[in-house]
């Protein structure tokens, strides 16, 4: 309140002092996303309106925010009647928010530094919310205090860069520090764009409103959004069916990467994963997750075969995260209204009630036998466009979830540690079965050579992933390729050309061909290979299929995460 004081106690000199310069030099830093003509601006903390004035001149739907009475005062007769005035304060922005109403641009010119830290997240949080999908909001930071008995604290861009991570924004740009425009010397200025990105049919939107601000009192809601995330990501051949603007993918497999997801947090970690430790996990039961503590999450690899108490055990387990899932997030998760229709997610029963089975292989037929869940195409589509950019909001989200739950903090679990248990696949063992294969087959007196040069490996070799595991990870068959040393590191983590992968097509063919000759090794390839693909049919034995289908995927992958080629 006393910055406020200073604020209307001053008004007169500091109407002259902001308007002796332009929008135009102040905020040229930015002008790449200034608004357009039609565009609805909020100014907040907008004090004699030289920037909202600007605004509406270009046309922009303009509301200034300004707290300080005689400095709201000259502003409205600076602006005149186009620009929209309103008192409110960060952060609770109350009556903003009452309008109901998502902006195209949202600018805090000169604000942040009066925000104490206690306060700015709860800030950012609100303000985030105010976006329209594609809108930016745009932050500039002061670094220099007051001498003038203003109250100011210090800004970072390392600050609002984790507050943009936490409110699922896309940070665009952050300028390199300023002298400031009116000349004093002892200040400088920073500015900080940050945009909700859109997909064009407000999904992106949806999926940010579950994560950041759908009422949770464990991490189900999270882990059925990272399962379903993954799933698209990697394993666009699921699709059973798509009509009437729904897809369907198999139930199986979607309780398969559910237990996935929890397995080292719980069998590794012990983390508490809901609010109310007394009332524990549904989906941990004593003849199905019990009976499987002894398997990690990469055992449980598509094309994995399973017997007897093992085989039982992991089907009773499936079985019981399918009903926690139906008795939770797929109950529960909404777009609007609390309506039985509104649901984002639903089930099918199979076509037929399924029998307990004493041997069980992980692929598409046994993923099928427990029936489909079912989603709509624009969400599906979007978890595979955007998977690399709503992926790690989801995982830091569910860790900040975590991080709340009384038993965690007692234990005081790393950071560190909840990211290691949150790892879909344990990159220290990816490659071991490749390797032995190669090492089998050489003391065999096969020749093994570097699909990338033709050349024949020796003792020292490297085994190579087609898509790199960096971007995409994916320990399939297909994906594993040896090579040598010098051309892996050079081919590091980027994807082969369309023209270095025709060139060696029959190397890789080859490969593959000699590598995997057994049925059961054949099995697990094109399982791995039909639900990873596009456009693979479930009973493909075709290795040149397999290689078109991986071109496309290539192509796919490098599109959606922009990686370079080699």
């Amino acid at each position: 309140m006393d910055n406020i004081q200073f604020y209307n106690q001053n008004s007169e000199t500091l109407f002259q002092d902001y308007t002796s310069v332009n929008f135009e030099d102040v905020h040229a830093c930015w002008k790449p996303f200034w608004p357009c003509s039609g565009d609805k601006v909020l100014d907040v903390g907008a004090g004699v309106g030289r920037d909202s004035k600007w605004f509406s001149e270009q046309g922009c739907s303009v509301i200034a925010l300004e707290p300080a009475k005689s400095m709201c005062e000259l502003g409205q007769n600076y602006t005149g009647k186009q620009v929209q005035w309103l008192d409110d304060v960060l952060p609770e922005l109350s009556r903003v928010q009452a309008l109901g109403m998502r902006f195209d641009v949202i600018l805090v010119s000169a604000v942040w530094m009066h925000i104490a830290p206690s306060y700015r997240a709860r800030a950012f949080r609100k303000l985030s919310n105010l976006l329209a999908p594609n809108g930016c909001l745009v932050i500039s930071l002061r670094h220099g205090g007051f001498s003038d008995g203003r109250e100011g604290y210090s800004c970072s861009s390392d600050e609002l860069a984790q507050f943009a991570k936490d409110a699922c924004l896309h940070t665009r740009l952050v300028t390199e520090i300023e002298s400031d425009a009116l000349k004093r010397g002892a200040i400088q200025w920073q500015t900080v764009v940050m945009s909700l990105p859109d997909d064009g049919s407000g999904d992106l939107n949806k999926v940010r409103h579950i994560i950041v601000n759908d009422s949770k009192s464990s991490t189900y809601k999270l882990a059925l959004l990272r399962v379903l995330l993954r799933i698209a990501d990697a394993h666009s051949g699921c699709v059973m069916d798509r009509t009437d603007g729904e897809v369907s993918i198999p139930l199986g497999l979607v309780a398969l990467y559910w237990i996935k997801a929890y397995k080292r947090l719980i069998d590794v970690g012990n983390i508490q994963q809901n609010s109310n430790t007394k009332k524990g996990l549904a989906f941990i039961t004593a003849d199905g997750w019990e009976q499987l503590k002894h398997l990690s999450a990469d055992d449980l690899a598509i094309g994995a075969v399973f017997y007897n108490e093992e085989a039982e055990a992991l089907q009773k387990a499936i079985q019981a995260a399918i009903k926690t899932m139906k008795d939770g997030p797929i109950k529960f998760i909404y777009s609007g209204a609390l309506e039985e229709n509104n649901k984002e997610f639903s089930t099918l029963a199979p076509s037929k009630r399924r029998k307990m089975e004493s041997s069980i292989v992980l692929d598409p037929t046994f993923f099928e036998s427990f029936g489909s869940f079912v989603l709509k195409q624009n969400l599906w589509e979007c978890f595979r466009l955007y998977y690399s950019w709503i992926e790690p909001l989801v995982v830091n989200q569910w860790i900040s979830e975590m991080q709340r739950f009384e038993a965690n903090r007692e234990n005081n679990i790393t950071l560190q540690t909840y990211h290691d248990c949150l790892m879909w696949l344990d990159k220290k063992h990816d490659t071991h079965r490749v390797r032995s294969k190669i090492e089998a087959l050489q003391a065999d007196g096969h020749s093994i050579r570097c699909v990338w040069g033709q050349t024949k490996l020796k003792r020292e070799y490297h085994v190579d992933h087609c898509l790199p595991f960096a971007y995409w990870p994916n320990n399939d068959h297909w994906n594993l390729l040896p090579s040598s040393q010098s051309l892996n590191l050079k081919k590091s983590d980027k994807v082969p050309s369309r023209d270095r992968l025709e060139k060696s097509k029959s190397t890789i063919l080859d490969w593959w061909q000699l590598a995997w000759q057994t049925p059961s090794e054949q099995q697990r390839f094109f399982n791995e290979a039909t639900l990873s693909l596009p456009n693979i049919p479930q009973q493909c034995r075709d290795f040149e299929e397999v290689f078109d289908a991986m071109g496309f995927q290539i192509k796919g992958v490098q599109s959606r995460l922009l990686i370079n080629e080699w």
